[in-house]
């Protein structure tokens, strides 16, 4: 059984020193995921049922789903272009969570990611639950994805973030090497270090709550006014605070949608007129947590 602590950096958190004295450190996250999602298509046993726009509907069983499947091209056909013009458009950076088969798919889209300087992390070979799945084939899959990113965008991915993990799968990415970080915990607003099979690993956690997949969840968003409320809440907090992190998350097919994509814009320019924030990737984050505030200090 692994252990759980309830206690992390308590009342007393580090001060985690981001560049130029900035009170903040802000991580946009772009999962890219379509084209990984669950479709007897792939010989999965079921249609996806998660994060599409027919909310609660079941999974279609042994047959595919048309309208689903359209739900998610919509992300990689248009919804991932609405992103990365408004990003571009601010200058702002992001890391991309990418299913190694979703990407491979889209070659014009990995060459816009390296071309504006995204970061390219890792979020597993296929969009499913690694819940049940045996340890053999997850970890075939975790070289699966890391070789489908490196082919699609040239540079290894530093980041890794599965989201519907198993019991194994943190180990078997320590296992696996060369990763600076795992986001696949939602524990705390700063970094933090774990022991993995007697090595250092790094967490930068992760969130659920400021992430537009709550659109496409009961009692979630329903206007782009209540989300951008929230991000801009949960910035000003953390900012007042200052020595904190913001994790913000994003879908193609969810903020990509022009009735949600006028929200992201407005909270890019609010914070765009703060200049003390480090928007940054979260490979820098990591990098910065690894010289700054290494585990054997």
């Amino acid at each position: 059984m692994t252990a759980r602590d309830f206690t992390g950096y308590g009342d007393e958190p580090p001060d985690p020193t981001w560049p130029d004295g900035a009170r903040l450190a802000l991580s946009f996250v772009l999962n890219y995921e379509e084209g990984g999602e669950n479709t007897p298509l792939e010989g999965d046993p079921a249609s996806e049922a998660f994060l599409h726009e027919v909310v609660g509907a079941p999974p279609t069983i042994g047959r595919r789903n048309l309208n689903t499947e359209s739900m998610f091209e919509y992300g990689s056909r248009a919804g991932f272009w609405r992103v990365h013009r408004i990003f571009v458009k601010h200058r702002l950076p992001l890391t991309v969570y990418a299913v190694g088969q979703a990407l491979e798919r889209n070659p014009a889209a990995a060459r816009a990611m390296v071309a504006a300087g995204w970061e390219v992390a890792s979020h597993g070979w296929r969009w499913i639950d690694y819940l049940g799945m045996s340890e053999d084939e997850e970890r075939a899959h975790i070289k699966h994805a890391i070789g489908a990113i490196e082919r699609a965008t040239g540079q290894r991915p530093v980041g890794w973030y599965t989201g519907r993990i198993s019991d194994n799968t943190r180990r078997l990415v320590v296992e696996e090497g060369g990763f600076l970080y795992d986001s696949d915990s939602y524990a705390d607003e700063l970094p933090y270090w774990v022991d993995v099979g007697g090595q250092d690993h790094l967490v930068i956690p992760y969130t659920l709550d400021a992430n537009d997949f709550k659109f496409l969840l009961v009692n979630g968003f329903v206007t782009g006014d209540q989300f951008y409320e929230y991000l801009v809440d949960s910035f000003d907090q953390l900012y007042e605070e200052g020595g904190r992190m913001l994790s913000v998350g994003l879908h193609c097919r969810i903020v990509g949608r022009p009735g949600r994509a006028r929200a992201l814009d407005a909270f890019l320019a609010h914070v765009r007129e703060h200049e003390d924030v480090w928007v940054t990737t979260r490979a820098e984050i990591a990098r910065h947590w690894h010289e700054h505030h290494p585990r054997s200090a």
